[in-house]
C-alpha cells in the first residue's frame, strides 16, 4: 500500500485546505526530509490574501527545517545520516544560467517558475507539508541543540546576510533600519554585530521596544517626527552611512534614500506592493556618491553563513517567533500570520 502524507495548499483567497498525497520516495542524489518547522513568510501571506497572483492550488513554505528520514542512492552517507537535523534551501536554482554561473544564484532566471515544481503533486516549494524530497545540495546540517523553529530562520536570515554584505558596514557607522518587522529586526541584529550604531524608524511602539531589546541604540516613530530631519539631527547633519529600507511602501522608500549622507549606501530590501516610482535627483546622486542597491534572496554562500550564525547561536531568533501551530491548524496559523502585530508564525509537524 502506498504511503500517504498531508500537504496544505492555498486554493483561493483566504482559503487553505489539508490534502493527502503520496509520500515521495528519494531518487538518486536526493534526500527525504520530514518537515518539522516551516515559517509563514510575507510572500505566502500575500498569496493567501490574494495580493500576489499565481496559479492555484499552490503549496507554499520555503523557510523550513526538519530531520532526514531517508537517503537516495548515491548520497554521501558519511556526510548525511538518517536522523540529522537540517535546514532546507527550498528556492531551488538551475545552476546553469548566466547568474548561477557567476555565483549569483539568488538572481537565477528560473527561481519561482512553474517548471521548478513540476515533479510535485501540487506546485510550490512544499514546506507546508509533512515530507519533502530535495536534492543533496539543498540540505544544510544543523546541530542537535538548535530548535527546529530556529532552523526555519535559515532562509530569511540568509536573505538579510546578503543585504548586510551589500551595505559594507564599517565599524562606527550610523545605520538606519526603516521598519521593525521581522526583516528589519534581523537587520538590526546583524548591523550591531558589524559594530554600527543602529537607528530604527518604526511606527509601532511594541516593535520599537523589541528593536531596543535586540540591540537598537535609538528608535523613533516617523509619524511623530520628520524622519529625514531626525536622522540628520542624529548624525550632525551628515545623514546615515547605511540605510536599510525593509517596508513595502514606496513613499517610505523615498524617505529612506533621503536619510543617506554622502557616500551612503541605501539597500532596498523590501519588495513593494503595490509598486510605484519614487523621485530622485540625479545631480544629488552625482554629488553625494550615494549608492542605491537592491537585495533579493540568498546565494548558497549566504545560506551557509546563515546556518553557521544560527548553529553557533551568534543569532538567536527566539524573540521573533510569535506562535507555533500544527499543520492540521494551518488555517489558524495564516489568520494569525497576517495580523500586523505578529512576527513569525511557525507551522509544525510532530
Amino acid at each position: 500500500m502506498t504511503d500517504m502524507m498531508k500537504i496544505a495548499p492555498i486554493i483561493g483567497v483566504k482559503q487553505i485546505e489539508i490534502r493527502e498525497v503520496e509520500k515521495p520516495i528519494p531518487k538518486r542524489g536526493e534526500v527525504l526530509v520530514k518537515v518539522k518547522a516551516c515559517a509563514i513568510c510575507t510572500w505566502e501571506q500575500r498569496l493567501y490574501l490574494g495580493v500576489s497572483k499565481i496559479p492555484l492550488p499552490f503549496v507554499g513554505g520555503h523557510e523550513a527545517s526538519g530531520v532526514i528520514e531517508a537517503l537516495g542512492e548515491g548520497v554521501d552517507d558519511t556526510e548525511y545520516q538518517v536522523g540529522q537535523k537540517v535546514a532546507l534551501r527550498l528556492l531551488d536554482t538551475c545552476g546553469k544560467c548566466y547568474y548561477c554561473r557567476q555565483g549569483r544564484e539568488n538572481l537565477c532566471v528560473e527561481i519561482g517558475k512553474p517548471n521548478r515544481f513540476e515533479k510535485k503533486a501540487v506546485p510550490g516549494p512544499g514546506g507546508f507539508g509533512e515530507y519533502l524530497v530535495v536534492s543533496e545540495k539543498q540540505v544544510f546540517k544543523l546541530p542537535e541543540d538548535i530548535p527546529y523553529s530556529h532552523g526555519a530562520f535559515a532562509e530569511p536570515l540568509a536573505c538579510v546576510v546578503n543585504s548586510i554584505e551589500k551595505a559594507r558596514i564599517e565599524l562606527g557607522n550610523d545605520v538606519v533600519v526603516v521598519g521593525a518587522g521581522i526583516m528589519g529586526l534581523l537587520h538590526t541584529i546583524l548591523s550591531k554585530k558589524q559594530g554600527a550604531r543602529v537607528i530604527v524608524s518604526e511606527v509601532d511602539a511594541h516593535r520599537r521596544r523589541v528593536a531596543e531589546e535586540l540591540g537598537a541604540d535609538i528608535t523613533f516613530n516617523p509619524l511623530e517626527v520628520n524622519p529625514i530631519e531626525k536622522v540628520k539631527d542624529l548624525t550632525e547633519g551628515r545623514g546615515a552611512d547605511v540605510v536599510f529600507h525593509t517596508t513595502a511602501i514606496p513613499e517610505v522608500a523615498q524617505q529612506a534614500v533621503q536619510m543617506a549622507g554622502k557616500l551612503g549606501r541605501v539597500i532596498m530590501y523590501g519588495s513593494f506592493h503595490p509598486d510605484a516610482p519614487i523621485s530622485l535627483s540625479p545631480n544629488w546622486i552625482h554629488n553625494s556618491e550615494v549608492e542605491i542597491k537592491g537585495a533579493v534572496s540568498p546565494s548558497i554562500e549566504n545560506f551557509q553563513k546563515s546556518v553557521r550564525l544560527l548553529s553557533h547561536k551568534t543569532v538567536n531568533p527566539a524573540a521573533l517567533v510569535s506562535e507555533e501551530y500544527p499543520l492540521t491548524e494551518i488555517e489558524k496559523a495564516f489568520q494569525q500570520a497576517v495580523k500586523p502585530d505578529t512576527f513569525r508564525i511557525i507551522v509544525t509537524n510532530q
